[in-house]
């Protein structure tokens, strides 16, 4: 799906191994920046590199100009593919200095972190090329005028190195995972921190349409409102989990069963990710809302 002049929107369809015979349906974007070369935000999970040589060359190009890969952060669905899609092309990967142990170190990861099917998300390790940090700016090799430069922005909190990628110029956002999806139980490691993300998310002006990894691209005040529905979702939660630790909850798990159900998220398994998010807000029980 073309959404912007020479950027293009691909949604990458995959499945999670969560039991013997049993998987899960997801999907994430991912973004081709097309210029004299190609630059790749994200790469999907082990497999997707085909979809995205498809769409490279159905758009007249060849698979081969592409010369980076950007990972917003460094979870198996935006890095999965990236090893695969680097031996193909011989491109470099860039990504933000605190998820580069992650990206590095798949069996660190997988420690520290684990979720159904990991092993078969990721394609194989990868070494960063370029770190990046908040504020630096990145200059895709492109002879139009349509595409501009794009500026990092550090948006912990989803993970420590999280990052979104703003076309000020165009009012285009890349914000990965930063935000939350409403109707989903929002997943992060520091709530406090995507707060913090998502508020300076909101700050920017002139955001004309904002390209998420997990929903529809949005534009105009559209893309502001999808911010303020992550907020509400994130102190939602916080709520639920100060309330069930004021009846006596202490076990994650338990508190991760009853926040699904209070917040109505039929179909929501409180797996280890769920259990992690729940896990951070317990850390900030002193905080009464985290909007403030």
């Amino acid at each position: 799906m073309a959404i912007a002049p020479s950027v293009q929107a691909l949604k990458l369809n995959f499945t999670i191994p969560v039991a013997p015979g049993v998987t899960l349906d997801r999907f994430v974007y991912c973004y081709l920046v097309f210029g004299e070369t190609i630059t790749l935000i994200d790469s999907g999970v082990a497999g997707c590199g085909t979809e995205i040589v498809e769409a490279i060359r159905a758009a007249g190009r060849d698979p081969r100009e592409i010369r980076e890969i950007i990972l917003t952060h460094a979870h198996p669905d935006h890095m999965g593919g990236a090893w695969a899609i680097q031996r193909a092309t011989g491109c470099t990967i860039a990504a933000h200095t605190a998820d580069r142990a992650w990206i590095e170190d798949l069996d660190l990861q997988h420690r520290e972190r684990p979720v159904p099917g990991f092993e078969s998300l990721i394609s194989g390790p990868i070494t960063i090329d370029r770190e990046l940090q908040d504020g630096d700016s990145i200059i895709p090799d492109t002879s139009g005028e349509s595409i501009t430069e794009m500026t990092v922005i550090h948006t912990p909190g989803h993970s420590p190195g999280s990052i979104s990628l703003f076309m000020e110029e165009t009012g285009i956002l890349f914000s990965g995972d930063s935000i939350p999806v409403q109707g989903g139980f929002p997943i992060y490691d520091d709530p406090h921190a995507s707060v913090a993300s998502i508020k300076r998310l909101r700050e920017l002006e002139g955001v004309n349409i904002l390209f998420p990894a997990w929903d529809l691209p949005a534009e105009g005040e559209d893309a502001y409102l999808k911010m303020d529905i992550g907020l509400a979702a994130i102190q939602r939660v916080h709520a639920t989990v100060r309330a069930s630790v004021a009846e006596g909850a202490i076990d994650p798990a338990a508190i991760a069963e009853r926040t699904i159900a209070t917040l109505s998220l039929q179909g929501q398994a409180p797996g280890p990710l769920v259990t992690r998010t729940i896990a951070g807000h317990l850390e900030l029980q002193d905080i009464p809302n985290l909007l403030d």
